[in-house]
């Protein structure tokens, strides 16, 4: 067994009655094929990890908790894992999209219309909703992880590291692969928390003004300059590189980048809510720096804690040097 485990697959391979048609994908722990069900002829994804990954007890519960929290999961936008049947080896049956990483999309055409941008929000914001409603937060929310079919309509794919709320915590050897993605983290994650569905909901702000301008809200030469930027500042408001944007989106993406999660969106219903009724989403510039800072600050105390902020990002900018190793 340990050597069928320890079997390296290839294209045209059969593993059980899965036929390996084509590498759809390579990461760090595992790698995605599309294949053809030989029961019925049917396409799913077939995700297998590398042998190095089966060899690590850590990983391969990880592994396993990922399928798991596929599994629980039913909802028309969050690409569905099929249940455990009796297997060969360690190895995941996920549904088959047809379409477009919204990647794709936006390398093709960013910064999309702004009916378009919103439509796909609204259908990521419901995809949330239901995912968090199961305890579930995605934690690495990016346009590589986001399916657009031809009808235009989203999956949200790759759960390697989300987390059911109420799961114990696991340690990993390689710690880059928990940490998200530096241009899509949440400041609470950069700062080495586990994150909740509030930092899910930054994440898909981030793609949002994505979609908007074309451009990402924080950039830099490194990825450790650009975790220190979220951490420290406030992103540039999205009309200042669309003028044609609402005023009222602007005003949504403010409240949904907040840096303090405690007054970012608390669910994505409520996001979505202020998607659909724009027209009644306050401007009051008064209100808008209560959103963002919970108290005054003399400039002592901010150099204080810009300089405790800078901690937990130069440790994950470590953490990643160390792990490119």
């Amino acid at each position: 067994m340990q050597t069928l485990l320890m079997t390296i697959l290839e294209t045209g391979d059969t593993l059980d009655h899965y036929r390996l048609d084509a590498t759809v994908a390579h990461s760090g722990m595992s790698t995605l094929y599309r294949a053809t069900d030989l029961r019925d002829g049917s396409q799913v994804a077939i995700k297998v990890p590398h042998p190095e990954m089966e060899a690590n007890p850590i990983l391969v519960e990880r592994f396993k908790r990922e399928q798991e929290i596929g599994q629980e999961l039913d909802h028309p936008g969050v690409v569905k894992t099929y249940a455990d049947e009796k297997r060969s080896r360690l190895y995941m049956v996920i549904e088959w999209v047809e379409g477009r990483l919204l990647r794709s999309v936006l390398n093709e055409g960013a910064p999309l219309p702004i009916e378009r941008a919103v439509d796909f929000t609204l259908q990521i914001c419901d995809a949330l909703d239901s995912m968090h409603k199961h305890g579930v937060v995605h934690r690495d929310l990016k346009p590589e992880n986001v399916m657009v079919d031809d009808r235009g309509q989203i999956k949200l794919i790759d759960f390697g590291i989300a987390m059911k709320e109420d799961a114990r915590r696991l340690t990993f050897v390689d710690m880059s692969a928990t940490l998200g993605t530096p241009d899509y983290i949440s400041p609470e994650q950069v700062k080495g928390q586990r994150g909740d569905q509030r930092s899910d909901i930054y994440s898909l702000a981030v793609m949002f003004y994505e979609m908007l301008t074309g451009a990402v809200p924080f950039s830099g030469p490194n990825p450790l300059a650009v975790m220190n930027e979220r951490v420290l500042h406030d992103p540039k408001p999205a009309r200042d590189l669309r003028p044609e944007i609402p005023a009222e989106i602007d005003e949504i993406l403010s409240r949904a980048l907040v840096r303090d999660p405690r007054f970012r969106y608390a669910t994505a219903t409520e996001m979505a809510w202020d998607l659909e009724h724009q027209e009644q989403v306050g401007l009051d510039e008064d209100l808008r720096p209560k959103l963002k800072v919970p108290f005054s600050l003399d400039k002592r105390k901010a150099l204080i804690y810009a300089a405790l902020a800078l901690v937990p990002v130069l440790i994950f900018g470590l953490m990643m040097v160390l792990a490119g190793r």
